[in-house]
């Protein structure tokens, strides 16, 4: 039964720290090569809203040092811009500078091709056979999603599953924006340690330009699908209205029933009131299926 632990607090960090002290990180972490995925779609001067901010990224980076890893990597594959001007924009990229992890932007050269080999006996059951990634992406030990809490206007909900499967795709393969690639693909046929924060929260349209604000909400889980449930949940979503949490269920990629869910902090309709609270202004009662 998978821990997922719902925190709220103004200031963020804290309330990451308070969800990573209720699972178990360590052994993830220590004496491993961690990769960090802050979300980094897109940024502008004018709205840095739709991706992790940096306060966000400190806290995940500060946690997880003190474990020890063997190496802190923060890699970023930006969909719809270059992934290293948006980092800098945003403030990513000095915070990286300032807490002495290291950066790396895995839509680059050199790429290989991974099978998408899933289902029953590992054969090959979606349209999308095979895809090319950054040969690094799978010499990391840990994957750290980070996620921010919003809608999507494709994928209903943009979380940890959705926003590494739409990030490894190296960009510079299947060219910039990902809406537009100039090779072959079918990853939107098949859209199918996660930390996801309402630092802002964006609802009404997304995954940029919705509605933001801020909740102080943190969301963390060993098990991503449940993490991305119960953040798909927060939005006003059950697993079975997002057709990759969906799948994921059905795939045994993780647990997808909040009755086989722990929550050792908030509980769903403490949770689900809380963040209504603040993004509505009205506490809305959680009605579970």
């Amino acid at each position: 039964m998978p821990k997922v632990a719902i925190t709220q607090n103004a200031n963020i960090g804290r309330a990451i720290s308070e969800a990573l002290d209720q699972v178990t990180v360590e052994p993830l972490i220590r004496n491993k090569v961690v990769a960090v995925h802050p979300n980094d779609t897109w940024a502008s001067a004018e709205d840095k809203t739709a991706t992790t901010q940096p306060d966000t990224l400190r806290a995940v980076v500060r946690y997880l040092k003190r474990f020890q890893p063997k190496e802190l990597i923060v890699t970023g594959g930006s969909g719809a811009g270059e992934t290293d001007e948006i980092f800098k924009l945003v403030g990513l990229m000095s915070m990286i500078e300032e807490e002495q992890a290291t950066f790396f932007d895995h839509n680059r050269p050199p790429f290989v091709e991974v099978a998408l080999n899933y289902g029953t006996d590992q054969e090959v059951i979606g349209p999308q056979k095979s895809v090319m990634v950054n040969s690094r992406v799978l010499e990391y030990d840990t994957l750290v999603a980070v996620n921010q809490l919003k809608v999507h206007a494709t994928a209903t909900v943009t979380l940890a599953l959705k926003n590494v499967a739409m990030s490894y795709p190296a960009a510079d393969y299947y060219g910039h924006p990902r809406g537009t690639m100039k090779r072959p693909h079918q990853f939107f046929d098949d859209m199918h340690l996660a930390i996801t924060v309402g630092h802002p929260a964006m609802v009404g349209y997304g995954p940029i330009g919705g509605h933001v604000v801020e909740t102080g909400m943190a969301v963390a889980s060993t098990d991503p699908a449940a993490a991305d449930v119960i953040g798909a949940q927060l939005l006003g979503f059950h697993a079975q209205a997002v057709r990759h949490l969906w799948e994921a269920g059905r795939l045994g990629l993780g647990e997808t029933e909040l009755d086989r869910m722990e929550f050792p902090v908030m509980k769903i309709p403490e949770a689900f009131a809380a963040f209504t609270k603040a993004v509505y202004g009205k506490a809305i009662e959680f009605e579970h299926p």
